[in-house]
């Protein structure tokens, strides 16, 4: 197979020739295709296509040494260094990668492609090259992304990418669109009182989403038929920025849980420098860059579940379409209960910005 789409090439050329800052995802979104097609339009030039072996992939990332790991979805990005440590990537659908720096969940049924990437980035006359590993969807989306640092193995990457060079480097990449997912069953249809005597029986927060898949709830729906009590508060969409700054301000450690539809990153540890650009609110550390569109918040929920080791409180947030954005926890393990600063914070959130209605 050895197709080119020589028009997309340059449409892109001249999009790029008319904003040369403009980044890949906003281009395609412009050019009404998918981030995957554009970036495979440059095949032979700058991109390699990699075989589509994920997991064998992964496992050689931790010889790559201290790296980038970026998951977004449409309205929040999530950045961490670290080294890819204690992979468990056997099962066929879900791998994990278990490190203080990088802590992944993998869903692997999403992942379709696979791409390495050299490209030129910085301020004229101090360009340098930066390498990366790229994963997509079936639909095209970008999963998860990889960057080479200063610290970083370049002889390993480089070894890594010849090793699963894929025999295919034409400039066509076919993606299909996502199953559509399945209406939301009605309020009268779920057997509430069942669900709500489940929800505060809970041992276990991954237990969660086994509950919802019982009751086929969406996320969403679940809250809003939560049992009475403080177990679900909508609270005002200023809640992510005012948890974080609290936090910040107070040193409390925190857990950010960021994905899409074939991976969560989580970042656990503290938030310090914070900045405003434009409609992004920002977290700016050393070895964590967080970026919220806050404009895309659309409902912000103050969520509690009991657990063997005492309650758990997250604050989620949701976009217009009721897609979880982002998650956010106090730092802690199994069998160590919840921060009593963390449970402070979400609290004097929550009686400040607490919302009457849904």
């Amino acid at each position: 197979m050895n197709h080119s789409n020589p028009s997309l090439q340059e449409k892109w050329a001249k999009l790029r020739a008319e904003n040369p800052r403009l980044r890949i995802r906003n281009a395609a979104e412009k050019l009404g295709v998918s981030e995957v097609e554009l970036l495979a339009t440059k095949c032979g030039e700058n991109v390699i296509r990699l075989k589509p072996d994920f997991s064998d992939i992964l496992n050689k990332i931790e010889g790559l040494g201290k790296v980038m790991a970026l998951s977004r979805n449409n309205h929040v990005v999530h950045e961490r260094k670290g080294v890819y440590l204690n992979p468990s990537l056997a099962h066929a659908h879900v791998g994990l990668f278990v490190g203080e720096d990088i802590d992944l969940r993998i869903f692997f049924k999403a992942w379709d492609s696979a791409f390495a990437v050299e490209e030129m980035v910085g301020k004229e006359g101090k360009e340098r090259p930066r390498m990366s590993l790229q994963f997509f969807a079936t639909n095209g989306e970008a999963i998860h992304k990889i960057y080479l640092t200063p610290h970083s193995d370049v002889e390993a990457y480089k070894a890594l990418v010849e090793e699963f060079k894929h025999s295919d480097q034409g400039q066509f990449q076919a993606v299909k669109p996502k199953d559509p997912e399945a209406a939301e069953v009605k309020d009268e249809e779920i057997a509430v009182e069942e669900f709500q005597e489940s929800w505060r029986k809970l041992e276990d927060t991954h237990d969660f989403f086994g509950l919802l898949l019982k009751h086929k709830l969406s996320r969403t729906q679940a809250l809003r038929l939560a049992p009475e009590g403080n177990y679900a508060v909508p609270v005002a969409n200023s809640a992510l920025r005012e948890i974080i700054t609290k936090a910040s301000e107070r040193k409390v450690p925190i857990m950010v849980f960021v994905g899409n539809q074939g991976i969560i990153q989580i970042h656990t540890g503290p938030v310090n420098k914070l900045m405003d650009f434009e409609d992004w609110f920002n977290v700016l550390d050393p070895d964590f860059n967080l970026h919220v569109k806050e404009p895309a918040i659309a409902q912000s929920w103050v969520v509690r579940k009991p657990t063997i080791d005492g309650v758990v409180t997250a604050l989620e947030c949701f976009d217009k379409d009721g897609k979880q954005i982002a998650q956010f926890f106090g730092k802690r393990k199994p069998g160590i209960p919840e921060l009593e600063e963390w449970r402070e914070i979400v609290a004097e959130v929550e009686n400040s910005l607490s919302k009457v209605n849904v």
